[in-house]
């Protein structure tokens, strides 16, 4: 919302006449401000609260810079680069610490979860980005044998193909976090390595953008991530990778961070699956795991297709419970897994990734 534009709640109307006047002078903003003077409050008490949260930090934040100067100094990074970094982050963002104490808890459903993520216009905007892509996608998934789909299914969760990165500086993001998280010895370990990145001298520290917790780029790699698993393309290099704006090294490291984590060429991610009735509900979960021939023996069956490997082991998940899907899920699902420790995640990347590769 654009702060310069505001309106004058009390401003002195006399008469019907002149309340007509003035509202066909506003702008729209100004008409819904009136209509519901409770949101522009709001917006209000949030302005005072960033304005508090920086004067109540600016002081020490200034001595926790300082410290973190002098020890990135000892570490062999810049003077240069270091005052270009801490230039981005005068005061804690008082937004990023407003997302950071204030994160949505709640919990959705796998249906609605998904409905969520996988829209419509995520579907059509992954085929066009994909078709535009092709080739290089192809390649890269040759180089890494890690499927095309999936590659492109991280993608698109990810960062809605490249469009949505996050717009936070990521030293101003990591800088905040350490002085005033509640994690700060994670955050100021990857605001360390951050600054480590930038002394490689691949991005500059004004186009290192991500989120508000400092994930990078389009793949979202926190620093630690991108320093153990990023990687420049056609050259395989670990170092010099542009995870923001290269989509060959974007797609490169994506598959290079399943490849490194176990993924199996050639080998499905999971099948949906029938599940009768008379199924032992105690054997639902990842840890459960048997072959593919124990699962048909109690009456499993895929919704379409067969079975491929009758001696691949899988495990039966039902995220929404007995009254919802079903899924068998194999190696690579894990796989995926470590990129995201999370069912729903994994299943959302697979799902995307089946329809785009």
């Amino acid at each position: 919302m654009n702060s310069s534009l505001s309106f004058p709640l009390c401003e002195p109307l006399k008469s019907r006449t002149l309340l007509r006047r003035y509202f066909l002078k506003k702008t729209l903003l100004g008409v819904f401000y009136l209509a519901r003077p409770q949101r522009a409050f709001a917006y209000s008490k949030k302005q005072e609260y960033f304005q508090q949260m920086q004067k109540r930090f600016s002081g020490r934040y200034t001595h926790f810079l300082e410290n973190i100067y002098r020890e990135a100094r000892l570490q062999g990074i810049s003077a240069n680069i270091l005052e270009r970094a801490f230039a981005l982050t005068i005061r804690p963002n008082p937004r990023i610490i407003h997302a950071d104490r204030h994160q949505a808890e709640f919990s959705l459903s796998w249906s609605r979860y998904r409905d969520r993520v996988l829209t419509e216009a995520k579907f059509t905007q992954g085929l066009n980005a994909v078709r535009e892509n092709a080739s290089l996608l192809s390649s890269v998934s040759a180089l890494y044998g890690v499927n095309q789909g999936i590659i492109a299914g991280i993608w698109g969760i990810e960062s809605a193909y490249g469009m949505c990165m996050g717009q936070f500086h990521v030293i101003d993001a990591l800088a905040t976090l350490a002085y005033a998280s509640q994690r700060p010895a994670f955050f100021r370990g990857e605001l360390f390595k951050a600054l480590f990145i930038l002394n490689q001298g691949t991005i500059t520290p004004e186009k290192m953008l991500g989120s508000y917790a400092g994930a990078m780029g389009q793949p979202q790699f926190m620093p630690s991530a991108y320093l153990r698993y990023a990687v420049s393309y056609p050259t395989r290099q670990e170092r010099g990778s542009d995870i923001w704006y290269n989509k060959g090294d974007v797609f490169a490291s994506i598959a290079h961070y399943l490849a490194q984590c176990g993924w199996k060429t050639g080998e499905l991610w999971g099948q949906a699956v029938f599940v009768p009735e008379t199924f032992s509900q105690n054997q639902l979960g990842r840890q459960h795991v048997h072959p593919v021939s124990w699962w048909e023996q109690q009456g499993v069956k895929p919704l379409s297709g067969e079975f491929l490997n009758p001696e691949q082991t899988a495990a039966l998940i039902r995220p929404d419970g007995i009254s919802g899907s079903s899924f068998l899920v194999y190696h690579n699902f894990n796989v995926i897994r470590r990129y995201n420790p999370s069912d729903f995640y994994a299943l959302a990347v697979c799902l995307l990734g089946d329809a785009l590769g």
